[in-house]
């Protein structure tokens, strides 16, 4: 019932009710001999056969694959062939095995970290139900971490770690947790390279360890923006396959002095309230986020200041022309180089609600085109949204925007740029230390309020939410480095690649 076809590079066609499905070598996961005398395969796990051996046909082996499902899925799916003869059952799993080695971007080794705290505290069972029953059968070999406090992985990483046997790292846990591995990573590479990370102008060295993402957190944006879906099977088997994304990262300084890197989002005024806020409400776990989301949109706060950025003048594309970045996205694709001409600096002054960084999409299942739908993952730049004093109504429809599929720019108050470096200044920072004005301004405002209610006083500094992270200070400036990290992804692939097919497929 089963007929073959071998194609020139090694792509082959399993025949079934005349229907022909085929699928590359890079995306078969393994192969293996089937010992149907116990009905198990050599490692022991149960093989579900379609079909009965028949005394015709008394050998086989069986191919794991990757299945494209709905919504971006992945699946492993496996397909039992019977051979006549032991000599070409032989053959065939030699030869796949063959190929498969040839693939030099598969990881053998991997460093994996899993948060239990993350999300619904579900990442160990996560990582040892659904992923790494995949690592074994892909032959991937693992040194597992299980996280015991904040910055564990962070530390691990940047000091003891042995990364050199390893080919790339994993982290089961939320935006947090690969925080922590790309600040791990990252700073560890620029010490092991002697580069001082508190120069806001020194060019920083790119990673070479890949990082892969199961997602087990509350929101898992960078999962999402990278995959399509906050799924671990799916994750995992981008992983195994060897896929790789690159990504920029945005450092952040203040006064010459390294804060913290970005790879998501950077936001100040109602971003950096929601979270501030919400930070103060732990104890009502995930809800907080929607409680202090609509707090903050009700006190309607604004804060001035001065933002300076330099234009990124010489890309291809724009944060308003509706070319999402996707899988084989031509810019991201692109090698990284220095800019001839740089741009001058221009300087906007005034009143804002907020101001945004996104260095990705920023999509999420309540996002589903993010923040800036336009926005790239490798092609060194940050889109810069900058939302002006305006109405509670007004700020509403901008708002709403984000879950639809209308222009959230398209308003007279907001504007967008694209940049490859900005500053933020707020008012009143130019001769006093940051400190002291946010002590002086509490007691200052709260005497205000106190004696003149009605008045709705406004904070005179927000905070800046470094994904999903409090910074320390309002006044910072932020530069973006081209692809300084790879991800075990491959970008969103497009819809139509991902339409079901009735019958099982092929090798």
């Amino acid at each position: 019932n089963f007929k073959i076809s071998v194609c020139g590079f090694f792509q082959s066609a399993l025949t079934i009710d005349q229907q022909s499905h085929s699928v590359s070598v890079s995306e078969i996961l393994a192969v293996q001999e089937l010992d149907l005398e116990s009905g198990t395969k050599d490692d022991g796990r149960w093989q579900k056969m379609s079909q009965k051996p028949t005394e015709a046909y008394p050998y086989a082996f069986t191919v794991s694959y990757v299945r494209r499902a709905r919504k971006h899925r992945w699946r492993c799916t496996d397909v039992t062939f019977f051979c006549p003869e032991w000599a070409l059952c032989q053959q065939w799993v030699q030869t796949i095995k063959e190929q498969l080695a040839e693939l030099t971007s598969r990881p053998k080794h991997l460093l994996v970290y899993i948060n239990p705290y993350g999300g619904k505290q579900q990442g160990t069972c996560i990582y040892e139900q659904k992923v790494a029953p995949l690592f074994a059968r892909a032959s991937i070999s693992t040194d597992v971490i299980v996280t015991e406090h904040a910055n564990h992985a962070r530390d691990h990483l940047r000091t003891v770690a042995e990364l050199k046997q390893y080919d790339g790292v994993v982290c089961v846990g939320g935006d947090g947790m690969f925080s922590e591995i790309v600040h791990g990573l990252v700073s560890r590479t620029q010490k092991d390279n002697g580069v001082d990370q508190n120069s806001p102008e020194e060019k920083l060295v790119a990673c070479s360890l890949r990082i892969g993402i199961i997602p087990a957190g509350s929101t898992d944006c960078i999962c999402y923006g990278t995959v399509g879906i906050n799924d671990p099977v799916t994750s995992a088997l981008h992983i195994i396959v060897g896929d790789s994304q690159p990504m920029d990262v945005c450092s952040v300084h203040h006064n010459k002095t390294f804060l913290k890197y970005s790879v998501s989002l950077l936001g100040y005024g109602f971003y950096g309230d929601v979270l501030a806020d919400s930070e103060r409400k732990r104890w009502m776990g995930p809800a907080r986020y929607d409680f202090s989301g609509f707090k903050t949109f009700l006190t309607h706060h604004y804060y001035e200041g001065t933002v300076s950025f330099q234009p990124a003048t010489d890309t291809l594309g724009t944060p308003r022309d509706k070319s999402p970045c996707r899988a084989g996205c031509v810019l991201t694709s692109l090698l990284c180089s220095t800019p001839e001409n740089e741009g001058g600096w221009r300087v906007i002054r005034g009143k804002f609600l907020a101001i945004n960084a996104a260095s990705m999409s920023c999509a999420c299942p309540r996002s589903p085109k993010g923040l800036s739908p336009a926005a790239h993952l490798a092609d060194g730049t940050t889109d810069l949204i900058l939302v002006r004093k305006c109405s509670r109504f007004n700020f509403l429809r901008h708002l709403i925007r984000h879950t639809s599929k209308d222009d959230q720019f398209d308003m007279t108050f907001v504007e967008v740029h694209r940049v490859r470096r900005f500053r933020f200044l707020p008012r009143h920072c130019q001769n006093d230390s940051e400190q002291d004005l946010r002590e002086n301004g509490k007691r200052l405002f709260g005497q205000i309020c106190r004696d003149h209610p009605a008045r709705g006083c406004s904070p005179a500094f927000s905070s800046w939410n470094c994904d999903g992270e409090i910074l320390p200070h309002a006044a910072i400036e932020v530069g973006v480095h081209c692809q300084l990290i790879k991800l075990f992804a491959r970008g969103i692939e497009e819809p139509p690649v991902f339409e079901d097919v009735a019958a099982t497929c092929a090798i």
